[in-house]
């Protein structure tokens, strides 16, 4: 369970890096800029740690998925992006990938 936890941790910090790396406007600004260089750090490092208990394939397929569709919602919030129905079809293929691995594969167990 703590491997969870931290791997939750791993994807906030990067989904907060990512979305902070668009606000950055190319590390011009100050503020975005060390928050992505922090979010990635944490990020990179609470991998690193889920990775000692969780098998890679199964904590990339968690971790970029959940990144992906996450960055995608504050882009919409935040940044006004409007994605477009092949990129909500996407996403929703995405969580339904993580979902039949977390579910049916043994590598997940």
């Amino acid at each position: 369970m703590k491997s969870y936890i931290l791997l939750a941790l791993a994807v906030v910090a990067e989904v907060v890096a990512t979305s902070s790396l668009k606000a950055s406007a190319g590390f011009t600004r100050l503020i975005p800029s060390i928050i992505v260089v922090v979010g990635y750090a944490l990020s990179f490092y609470a991998l690193s740690l889920v990775l000692k208990v969780l098998p890679v394939g199964i904590t990339y397929a968690i971790w970029a998925g959940l990144g992906i569709v996450l960055v995608t919602l504050i882009g919409i919030v935040v940044f006004g992006e409007r994605p477009d129905l092949p990129a909500y079809l996407g996403m929703a293929l995405i969580i339904s990938g993580v979902g039949v691995i977390q579910i049916f594969s043994r590598l997940s167990h």
